[in-house]
């Protein structure tokens, strides 16, 4: 439209100059603004009815796939990577209504939407109303389901606030966003880039099937190397602790959530630090950028001194308004429960500043965790915060209401940085602005749907599933934790570990050592360990380029396998 406008104002003012035979220019400024319109990429929208209908009917299949296999295993696969081949296979069917999922945002969009539904249903709503069911209190199966909604769209609208901040950096590894951007880019594109990403894609899935996990040398070739290296350890120690150590079994003591819990604390002062001082400098204030994001919070863009399009001012708004948001949300599922008339007065205030300050920092244990190395320990999180929970004294029923609510904060979150690392690689990294802005917001709101889709498949086909008795692991360990008597040792424990915790994670900075051993040391997979420390030796020997296709592809290879593989073994 601005274009035609232009173009008819273009004509009247060259046909005088050219009747009168003088010398106008005028006629290459139209040219170059046409190419410049030509060239500026359309904004797509989620509403169209194409997009919007197919990614819901790939969500209604994603969050019901995914809550099967979470109940038989215990674990949700992440949908993206097989999301981004059914809509490719899609885009190339000779259609007209298929041609325009050619499109790299609406691809996107479609993955967006079905990897939401899928994390929300299984990891969210289906663990808290299985927890419900198992406590007997089936009176609590709607209310707890609300809850889980109410905590899955904070922590989904939260991570489109601070993604691409100083703690949730666009440019950080996020390595299943970037193994799903290669399935899709080198799909779309073909050549040599599909060529490498094929290799990878074959040699990950072969290597799956003899039980080698490829997707640890993927990830050592796109994360930090401290970092992995550090997860790498940890995975190590807790897999061949017992034939080290005489029999000692560390996955059968509490040190990994005590070292948890101190390298958390310390990471959470580290981000504090962080984003104070930066917003505490004079000359962060004043610098200047030729571009900012239309969204209010402005920094300037890749190419400055600080590559954020979001301010260390609005993080701090952001992360102080998310306790305000997640305290209210407490609340209401309070009232909706009655659970403030099993707790004193007091214990109901406590309750509900737990509820808010918790929600918050799972999210940055979360969020820190799957930015470094791909994999959330939402379990291993929320296990600390339920012991934490049991100390303080919570009735039964508030507890297992808590921890349901606070469970629904930390997958989402880890969902929504994937698929917003994933638009940014698709939308080029930020250097349009205005269009990250707009795709960033789009996306989130895509996933708020999912999140509504999943949550509903949970309190449907959920209790389908658990009437016929398929029930995740983690619904069985809360039910069966909760209410059990406090032993002093536990808290000992976990106070003696926490300050090893503390220690290294302050001692590495902001590479999150602390955080990431804690991690390892949680992961009963020691052949990953090893891959992961191989490969980063290799990465030192060849470095990274001939990598970097084919460790996405090596990634996504090993999740396409395990999907699978998951849906065979849950299925037949």
């Amino acid at each position: 439209m601005i274009c035609a406008i232009f173009q008819k104002l273009q004509l009247t003012t060259i046909a005088p100059s050219v009747m009168l035979g003088s010398v106008d220019t005028s006629w290459i400024h139209y040219l170059k603004h046409e190419v410049a319109c030509m060239k500026k990429p359309k904004r797509i929208s989620i509403l169209e009815p194409g997009t919007l209908i197919l990614g819901v009917l790939l969500s209604i299949l994603s969050a019901a796939i995914c809550m099967q296999i979470m109940g038989q295993l215990g674990t949700a696969p992440n949908t993206s990577l097989i999301g981004a081949v059914l809509v490719m296979i899609i885009a190339r069917i000779p259609l007209a209504v298929a041609q325009k999922f050619r499109n790299l945002e609406r691809q996107n969009y479609v993955l967006s939407i079905a990897s939401s539904a899928g994390f929300s249903a299984a990891n969210c709503g289906f663990v808290a109303i299985a927890t419900m069911f198992i406590l007997g209190r089936h009176d609590m199966i709607v209310p707890i389901a609300l809850g889980t909604l109410v905590g899955c769209m904070i922590a989904v609208f939260v991570m489109g606030r601070i993604f691409d901040s100083k703690i949730f950096p666009a440019q950080g590894p996020w390595p299943m966003g970037q193994a799903v951007v290669s399935v899709v880019e080198a799909g779309d594109s073909g050549g040599k880039k599909g060529f490498e990403l094929l290799q990878g894609l074959v040699v990950g899935a072969i290597a799956g099937f003899f039980g080698v996990p490829m997707a640890g040398v993927g990830i050592a070739f796109v994360a930090n190397m401290v970092t992995m290296t550090a997860l790498g350890v940890g995975i190590i120690v807790r897999g061949y602790g017992p034939r080290v150590f005489g029999g000692f079994d560390i996955g059968q003591t509490n040190i990994a959530q005590g070292l948890m819990i101190g390298a958390g604390a310390v990471a959470l002062v580290q981000i504090i630090i962080t984003i104070s001082k930066s917003s505490s400098s004079k000359s962060s204030k004043h610098k200047s950028a030729p571009h900012h994001v239309e969204d209010g919070n402005k920094t300037t863009p890749a190419g400055g001194d600080a590559p954020y399009t979001v301010s260390d001012a609005a993080t701090q708004r952001t992360l102080v308004g998310s306790v305000g948001l997640f305290a209210a949300g407490g609340i209401a599922l309070a009232l909706l429960t009655g659970i403030f008339s099993d707790m004193t007065p007091l214990m109901s205030v406590v309750w509900v500043i737990f509820a808010g300050v918790v929600s918050v920092v799972v999210m940055v244990l979360v969020g820190t965790a799957s930015m470094h190395s791909g994999w959330a320990p939402g379990f291993a999180v929320i296990t600390i915060f339920l012991t934490l929970g049991m100390l303080i004294g919570f009735p039964a029923i508030p507890l297992a209401v808590l921890i349901g609510y606070v469970g629904a904060v930390g997958m989402p979150m880890h969902d929504t940085g994937i698929g917003l690392k994933a638009g940014w690689l698709l939308r080029g990294k930020g250097a349009d602005p205005a269009a990250e802005a707009y795709g960033r917001r789009q996306q989130v709101l895509i996933k708020q749907i999912g999140v509504v889709v999943g949550i509903l498949m949970a309190m449907i086909f959920g209790l389908v599933l658990i009437r016929g008795d398929v029930i995740p692991p983690m619904s069985i360990f809360y039910a069966a934790t909760i209410g059990e008597a406090v032993n002093p040792a536990l808290l000992r424990e976990l106070a003696m570990w926490a300050v090893p915790g503390a220690v290294l994670q302050a001692a590495f900075g902001n590479k999150s050592v602390g955080l990431m051993v804690a991690t390892g040391l949680l992961i009963n997979n020691p052949i990953f360990g090893v891959t992961l420390l191989v490969a980063i030796a290799l990465r030192k020997v060849i470095g990274v380029k001939h990598m970097s296709i084919r460790a996405p592809g090596l990634i996504a290879g090993d999740g396409l396998f395990g999907f699978v593989s998951n849906i065979v073994r849950a299925f037949f």
